[in-house]
């Protein structure tokens, strides 16, 4: 039986509503793929990925804070949503694919839940504890914070723009509907979860429960990982992937030419084709054993 709905569900978790795709068929033996999207954007960041990767179930889910799932009201976990999205569906191990935020979620769920993983795919990061150095980088941040803190929506929303060409090209050098879908997506999120203290400042989301030592506990990671990056993305998101793909016992470390820190949405059919060969070489051979 194949599912497919462009407008996302809802599930109550234990703590949460969370809002997902799905695709696929629900009877498959391959493990299911969950797709975590990077932060400020949602899960139709994803909708090049939901039906390239034949057999497979795949969930596409909202974090909290972003797309249509509520902001939290409680200490929580990124990692530890996704597994009680898993728990919910009675999936004992997924493949995990990842990008910035979302891939640093995925390695903590493979680092916390190991036995709930069957392989590991990110993209634009090593851990949910970045290490960044790259001046282009530590500029966007910084600008990032100052206008959160003046309460500046269009100067954050410029800032987090930045991620999209690189620090080596002009937003008008990518793709517009690529600059217009992510517009969209952080417009959306701003919107659905920004709130306003009285005098109009923005009032910060309780930040998630962070999870430590991860760089460290890496070669406790014993599944298929894949590392991805963009040729043009910056080199702080070149290293830490290239040092995760090192450290893991089954590291694998690609790079994504003509593409900067989103490569599914610039370069889909060869970020697609990177993780079906990744799956196909590392994964596929042994899933009926799953």
């Amino acid at each position: 039986m194949i599912r497919t709905s462009a407008a996302p569900r809802t599930l109550d978790l234990r703590t949460h509503q969370v809002a997902f795709l799905e695709h696929g068929p629900t009877d498959s033996d391959a493990a299911p793929m969950v797709l975590l999207h990077g932060g400020g954007l949602d899960r139709r960041m994803w909708l090049e990925q939901l039906d390239a990767f034949g057999g497979r179930r795949i969930f596409a889910l909202d974090a909290r804070s972003h797309g249509a799932t509520r902001a939290p009201n409680e200490p929580h976990r990124l990692g530890h949503d996704v597994v009680e999205f898993l728990d919910a569906f009675t999936i004992d191990r997924a493949v995990l694919v990842g990008l910035s935020m979302g891939g640093a979620t995925a390695v903590d769920v493979a680092l916390e839940y190991p036995d709930r993983v069957a392989a590991l795919i990110v993209s634009g990061t090593g851990t949910s504890e970045p290490d960044f150095h790259d001046p282009w980088v530590l500029d966007i941040l910084t600008t990032w914070q100052r206008a959160q803190a003046a309460g500046d929506k269009e100067r954050w929303i410029e800032a987090f723009q930045r991620f999209a060409p690189g620090p080596h090209r002009r937003p008008e050098d990518v793709a517009p509907d690529m600059m217009r879908r992510l517009d969209e997506m952080v417009r959306d999120t701003l919107a659905n979860h920004l709130r306003l203290d009285k005098q109009g400042f923005p009032i910060p989301p309780i930040p998630a429960t962070p999870v430590t030592d991860t760089w460290a506990r890496l070669p406790q990671i014993d599944v298929p990982v894949l590392a991805m990056v963009g040729s043009l993305d910056g080199e702080d998101h070149h290293r830490m992937a290239k040092r995760l793909a090192d450290t893991v016992p089954q590291g694998e470390f690609a790079v994504v030419d003509n593409a900067a820190h989103y490569p599914n949405l610039e370069s889909p059919q060869v970020f697609n084709d990177l993780i079906a060969e990744h799956l196909a070489v590392r994964l596929e051979s042994c899933e009926g054993n799953l």
